[in-house]
């Protein structure tokens, strides 16, 4: 399995990383927990070095699945995780929340689900509009000089977003959801905005590496497929 460093983080995960999301929600019914166990390890086996999951997933039972599958061999993996959402005791979602306490709270709480003692790379899930992206971005920086988190990413942000909170605490990653069901125009359109936003000032981050040079995916409807659409 290649290799890839996150920009100038040093953070090195596999070219091909494992999203956990579906293994216990979104979509379709969730696989038996073993199964899970088990699939994760086999991905690791095969040299699948990144794995993503979020304390939104679940909730909180994908945090806690990863953690028991990637314990054997923790030191040998990165496991990148999200705050973002307000989720009450009972699963419910009751909007987003990104203020510096919650997130700390967050932040603790997945570091015991996932079995660890830090978490490589912690994204925001979604930008909370009711919290500047500077105050965000802080906290997880304080996180950062604990020990409890090495990177700091953004998910679904837009490159003013990005680039404030970047002169904050170096943003390590960018996550944007790029799916066949997406509106594939409209979602390269955003990418080039954000990647010509981030080189304008040299972050020490890597958004949408090689994928975006030479991706081709078929653009979709729901009155059938209109052809493959080429990214970049």
């Amino acid at each position: 399995m290649q290799k890839r460093t996150l920009g100038n983080s040093n953070l090195e995960v596999s070219a091909v990383g494992l999203g956990c999301m579906n293994l216990n929600w979104a979509y379709g019914p969730p696989t038996d927990k073993q199964e899970a166990i088990s699939l994760i390890r086999s991905a690791y086996e095969r040299g699948v070095s990144f794995f993503d999951t979020a304390e939104a997933y679940g909730p909180r039972l994908n945090e806690e699945v990863v953690g028991e599958a990637l314990a054997p061999f923790r030191d040998r993996v990165v496991i990148a995780t999200k705050f973002g959402f307000d989720i009450g005791p009972d699963g419910e979602f009751r909007g987003l929340n990104s203020r510096p306490e919650h997130i700390k709270q967050v932040a603790e709480a997945s570091l015991e689900r996932l079995k660890t003692d830090r978490i490589d790379l912690l994204y925001q899930h979604r930008v909370d509009p009711n919290v500047p992206i500077e105050e965000v971005a802080g906290a997880v920086k304080e996180l950062i000089e604990e020990g409890k988190v090495g990177h700091f990413g953004l998910s679904e942000a837009g490159g003013a977003t990005i680039r404030r909170a970047h002169a904050v605490q170096p943003v390590a990653a960018v996550q944007n959801e790029y799916s066949v069901w997406t509106a594939v125009t409209g979602w390269t359109a955003c990418a080039r905005r954000i990647v010509f936003a981030l080189a304008s000032e040299r972050p020490k981050c890597k958004t949408f590496p090689s994928l975006m040079r030479s991706l081709t995916a078929p653009a979709t409807s729901s009155i059938g497929t209109f052809g493959s659409t080429r990214c970049w």
